[in-house]
């Protein structure tokens, strides 16, 4: 491929990804050193119209989303996951921007609901763990290629200009070899 070309393409996507590569680079640096940002959590009673152990799957959610909506979230772009059963089961959702669970309470009648929001940096790392919806999920795997892109195109043009080809072989060859330390290290 022509190397004016393979620069450009290389130029727009790096450009084009930057902002997405900044967050995903910066939420991960925070996290790996136990930075994860903070939930504002809250817990509110609710009362049922039967005992908490006849509740079906659908009342756990509508009390959940009643929680979200009382709270001014919306619903977590997760999955809704439910352990236990009868007044043991309960009912977590978990997204990017919003968490909720419901549980039992001491009183039958009553439903524990526990809504947590995420501060602005605790939402990026949501996204970073893959809690955001599909579409985030697409744009991030976009990201993926593109890196994987943007080091495949630096390496080939690295091969191709006669001056750099000993830098990039050597550069490589100190990569691999420092992957394979930190992993055996790790």
């Amino acid at each position: 491929m022509n190397r004016t070309i393979l620069t450009k393409l290389h130029l727009a996507f790096a450009a084009f990804m930057f902002p997405a590569m900044l967050m995903f680079l910066t939420t991960g640096a925070l996290y790996t050193w136990g930075n994860k940002g903070e939930w504002r959590e809250r817990t509110e009673l609710t009362q049922l119209s039967q005992p908490y152990a006849q509740q079906s799957d659908a009342d756990l959610r509508d009390a959940a989303i009643a929680a979200l909506a009382a709270n001014g979230l919306p619903e977590p772009s997760g999955g809704i996951s439910l352990s236990g059963e009868g007044a043991g089961q309960t009912l977590a959702w978990t997204g990017a921007r919003s968490e909720v669970s419901v549980a039992a309470s001491d009183d039958p009648m009553v439903a524990e609901v526990t809504v947590k929001e995420a501060t602005f940096h605790r939402w990026l790392v949501q996204l970073h763990k893959a809690k955001g919806s599909t579409v985030f999920k697409l744009y991030a795997t976009l990201l993926a290629a593109t890196l994987f892109l943007l080091v495949l195109s630096g390496v080939v043009m690295g091969l191709q200009a006669k001056p750099l080809r000993k830098l990039t072989i050597g550069s490589g060859v100190a990569g691999l070899a420092a992957f394979v330390g930190f992993v055996l290290l790790g």
